[in-house]
């Protein structure tokens, strides 16, 4: 295990009719804008409870954050809080919103070239100040609940950022507030948090007994309580576990001290960017194929994988790293989640038009080690079809 710091400020409001305490949670003369998607917050109730709970203070909306959040729609929202001196920011929704909420937290704090928060890849934005900002989370999928990250669209193109200062001062997980999720946005959502777990997890061992038992917790449980949530909207014991199995998957615990390998994610972006396809489902498509691809380098915990969360005992070590990426593709499909590119109408052209712009992008050595190369995900590409 390698030498590292962990800091986690967010405090997490979990559980059911907490929306009261908000009043609690924001400086009473704070001037409040809440930020939202569409319109299903208005349709089901939830702005209403929310502008309830904050009582007296003066509160402002901001709607129509899209999903994969696009820059020239969060740079309305800033000049709204520059023209308006608010004080504090409160996400209303999934991790589209969360994330446009934290670029809008940075972004405020500066009059000229908003656009370089997003040039800094995984490196802390150089910024010296910040907007402090809550959530409500509506969609458990990114964990952004719960962490200092966030990925917006810009020119076409996804651009993850991060800075310790968007960590959220607080985050309400109310598993009523998913009730109303359409089924396929629940599937794309334990597909997203199954995947934060095994890019931190399936990589090279390290000795990290601790994080390994932990993301091994986390998969099992996506395993059993992700379906029963994507069945059955009645069984609010399996949403919780969801719901907190997201918020752990990325909240930073299980990848303190290890190599992580976001191979998944790289190419899962460049794939919704193109072509619009669900985060999540663009992951789950990737990942049995780099997989299969990567068995021999990653084969050590890709064994460990198959023996402890898929509980897969029998058979040679090959035998049970094939049948744990089967059951690992199975799962997605038990989810609604087609996993072959030709589903989607992509062909050759588009593949060779996608690795061409990660080229563009610089994400040319990917993987814990840098040596998934751009002729390595191609190989992937054409795997998954």
């Amino acid at each position: 295990m390698e030498n590292f710091d962990y800091y986690n400020p967010t405090q997490i409001v979990f559980g059911q009719d907490r929306l009261n305490e908000l009043d609690n949670l924001i400086a009473k003369d704070a001037k409040v804008l809440v930020l939202y998607g569409g319109g299903s917050v208005k349709r089901f109730g939830t702005l209403d409870k929310i502008k309830a709970s904050l009582g007296e203070r003066e509160v402002l909306e901001f709607a129509g954050i899209e999903a994969n959040p696009e820059f020239d729609t969060l740079m309305k929202a800033v000049k709204l809080v520059q023209a308006e001196n608010v004080d504090f920011l409160l996400a209303v929704g999934g991790g589209s919103v969360m994330d446009g909420t934290k670029f809008v937290a940075l972004a405020a704090k500066q009059q000229a070239d908003h656009e370089k928060i997003l040039f800094n890849g995984f490196a802390s934005v150089p910024s010296a100040s910040a907007i402090p900002l809550g959530c409500v989370v509506t969609l458990p999928a990114t964990g952004s609940e719960m962490n200092t990250f966030g990925v917006i669209t810009y020119n076409a193109q996804k651009y993850p950022f991060t800075s310790a200062l968007v960590y959220p001062k607080f985050s309400f997980l109310d598993p009523d507030l998913t009730l109303t999720l359409p089924k396929e946005q629940i599937a794309n959502g334990v597909a997203d948090a199954f995947i934060h777990v095994i890019e931190q997890y399936l990589t090279q061992p390290q000795n990290a007994k601790v994080q390994d038992r932990f993301s091994e917790g986390l998969l099992k449980t996506l395993i059993e309580d992700g379906p029963v949530t994507y069945q059955d909207n009645t069984d609010i014991a399996a949403r919780k576990n969801f719901m907190w199995s997201a918020t752990s998957a990325l909240n930073g615990l299980i990848g303190v001290g290890v190599m992580q390998d976001w191979s998944t994610h790289m190419i899962g972006h460049e794939m919704t960017a193109m072509f619009g396809i669900a985060h999540g489902r663009t992951l789950a498509i990737v990942l049995p194929s780099l997989l299969r691809e990567r068995k021999t380098h990653k084969r050590a915990k890709l064994l460990q994988y198959a023996e402890r969360v898929w509980d897969i005992t029998d058979g040679s070590d090959d035998e049970k790293i094939d049948a744990a990426i089967d059951k690992t593709e199975r799962f997605f499909n038990s989810l609604g989640i087609v996993t072959q590119l030709s589903h989607y109408n992509i062909d050759d052209n588009d593949i060779d038009t996608l690795v061409a712009n990660m080229e563009k992008m610089g994400l040319t050595q990917l993987s814990e080690t840098g040596d998934l190369t751009l002729d390595i995900v191609k190989r992937i590409l054409h795997a998954a079809k």
